[in-house]
């Protein structure tokens, strides 16, 4: 690799030249892997690395994105790299802005992200002594602490380990499970100079995917399709590079489909074989999909069948003998110790494999192929819990109603990102984002609705909307967050002032954590701690000098200038005043929890 001199914009006396520091020779590799942005905050133990990163501004490289709060940046990386499919990159100084990044890095561990984490430490001759904020062996250790939420997390202890270590630790984050790692690397170490001029490994190309899959499966699975009366389809958030393939078999098996929670947004709504998500907030019509007595065979695929994704593990509708695991995490199949066969491989290839056999089969029969490209009628095959609500014109503003409002007012190719709470709940239910791709072919990353399930971390949308922003050129993306969210992670916008980014922030405003007071209801628990100030977000936006709508019902929408909206450079906040009292589909949730009944 060509490497352009990191200090070309500093004049030199003669032949002089400053040799690269760590530091540098970190950037070059990220600019191998055709990383844009490192997202972090600064601070005096990570200052040699800001260094560099305004090095690699000036030449046009790679630049920082400073965040408000540590977790925000990881939650910023994290909504990046699922964009754009690139590794996630975040850093942060030593003590307190290494800890602040744990919750986002904990986030990215439970999903499965690719995600690179570079925290400083005080200098080497300084670990024992007290140094300020000491996270090191004698201190607050934050190399033991990320272990438990990484992949990998070591201390780089001399300049000669930093490239072994760096190359072992994104070969780590793109192993089966993807996931984030760590490096702590003191000041001394990072400001070193190194004794090379470019990187000595090429980590593109050692991470180049291997199609391997499991034969032997793949022949048992082909005769128990051969068998089969009838078929559904589970896509987990982990299929997005194999769902054109898996729609193009269910298009020619007449197969129907259904989602995990995290996997709406793979399959347009409008799909003639979509059935709605199953799990939680999901839809009665996928759980009666899986219930149908004829169903014979359940083919789930990219998902570890948590809680979210099973229905709350219910083996009356999917954990049961009828079940099928393809998976490229082996970690994924613990989740289905009970299916009659897992089979391990490249998702893509092994749906491939499939969808050759299937054809063999058809064109024997004489049968017709139905091309995945024929247009669809935009109409849904499932029915939504209060479809009156959905459609409801009442003030205030039903959440039902409103999640139809985002479907109808912004663009098809407009990005979704829901947040952790009702916002999320009424997201997984009601918003079906129209799509120009109607058949739900769509690249090999995540689909037009995002969301962070596994570990559930409040605030993700918001830091993440502006991370995908960053990668979506051209894109409105809409960030779906409550009022308590919003409180807790709301500082966030500003970066997309900075950055200008077109992320709007429709926040659901009751004035309440909305998913304490209805879970405490629903489980008739007493009733504390969910009261929020009311608060006007329409006057924050304003002091932020950024547009701020109030919204009380379905008729203000139509005074807003959407295009004009998600064309500007900079955010707009949409303060929806929601009705308070709806009660949002978290049934199963409760359930799961013990304190109520399971009847979703």
């Amino acid at each position: 690799m060509a490497v352009i001199n990191q200090f070309a914009d500093i004049p030199q006396e003669g032949k002089f030249q400053r040799p690269l520091e760590v530091g540098d020779l970190l950037i070059d590799y990220l600019a191998q892997l055709s990383v844009d942005y490192v997202f972090g905050v600064p601070g005096g133990a990570i200052e040699p690395l800001y260094n560099a990163l305004a090095r690699s501004a000036r030449r046009g490289g790679l630049k920082s994105v400073v965040a408000r709060h540590e977790t925000g940046a990881a939650f910023m990386a994290d909504g990046y790299a699922r964009q754009t499919g690139k590794l996630a990159v975040c850093c942060a100084t030593t003590g307190p802005g290494a800890t602040n990044l744990i919750t986002g890095v904990a986030s990215a561990y439970e999903n499965h992200i690719p995600m690179l984490v570079i925290t400083a430490q005080a200098a080497l001759s300084n670990f024992g002594r007290g140094a300020m904020q000491d996270s090191s062996c004698t201190g607050v250790n934050t190399v033991s602490l990320f272990r438990h939420c990484t992949r990998y997390s070591t201390l780089v202890s001399h300049v000669d380990q930093f490239e072994y270590k760096l190359s072992t630790a994104i070969m780590t984050a793109y192993q089966s499970p993807n996931g984030p790692v760590h490096l702590s690397i003191p000041i001394d170490i990072l400001r070193s100079p190194v004794n090379v001029q470019a990187p000595s490994f090429n980590l593109a190309n050692l991470l180049t995917r291997s199609s391997l899959v499991d034969d032997e499966a793949i022949k048992k699975l082909c005769r128990l399709l051969g068998q089969a009366r009838k078929v559904v389809f589970v896509a987990g958030e982990e299929c997005g590079e194999a769902i054109n393939t898996l729609l193009d078999l269910a298009l020619l098996m007449q197969a129907e489909v259904v989602t995990t929670p995290q996997g709406k947004g793979l399959v347009s709504s409008y799909h003639p074989l979509f059935r709605g998500v199953i799990g939680f907030a999901g839809h009665c019509s996928a759980k009666e999909t899986l219930l149908d007595p004829e169903v014979d065979l359940v083919i789930v695929t990219g998902t570890g069948l948590g809680e979210w994704a099973s229905n709350g593990w219910d083996t009356k509708s999917l954990l049961n003998h009828r079940l099928v695991h393809i998976e490229a995490t082996e970690g994924n199949l613990t989740g289905s110790p009970m299916a009659q066969l897992h089979v391990r491989g490249n998702i893509k290839t092994v749906f491939e494999h499939l969808l050759a056999y299937v054809r063999t089969q058809e064109n024997l029969q004489g049968s017709a192929v139905i091309p995945p490209s024929s247009r669809y009628l935009l109409e849904r095959r499932f029915q939504l819990d209060e479809e009156e609500k959905y459609n409801s014109d009442s003030t205030p503003i039903k959440p039902q109603r409103l999640m139809k409002s985002l479907t109808d007012l912004f663009p098809v190719n407009t990005y979704f990102l829901a947040d952790i709470g009702n916002s999320m709940a009424w997201a997984v239910h009601y918003l079906q984002p129209l799509d120009r791709r109607i058949s739900g072919r769509r690249s090999g990353r995540n689909g037009i609705f995002r969301s962070c399930l596994e570990f559930a971390s409040m605030g993700w949308a918001i830091g993440a909307a502006v991370g995908t922003a960053l990668g979506a050129s051209g894109h409105p993306v809409v960030c779906i967050t409550g009022d308590g969210s919003f409180l807790m992670s709301g500082q966030e916008i500003t970066v997309a002032i900075q950055e200008k980014l077109p992320v709007i922030f429709v926040i659901l405003n009751d004035s309440a954590l909305g998913m304490i007071k209805h879970g405490q209801r629903l489980a008739q628990a007493e009733s504390i701690g969910f009261e929020l100030p009311e608060i006007n977000y329409s006057d924050y936006a304003k002091a932020l000098g950024i547009p701020g709508y109030i919204i009380r019902s379905p008729q203000d929408f139509l005074a807003l200038d959407i295009e004009a909206i998600c064309q500007r450079q900079g955010p707009t906040i949409l303060d929806v005043r929601i009705d308070p009292e709806e009660i949002p589909p978290i049934k199963v949730r409760i359930g799961v929890l013990g304190k109520g009944e399971n009847d979703e």
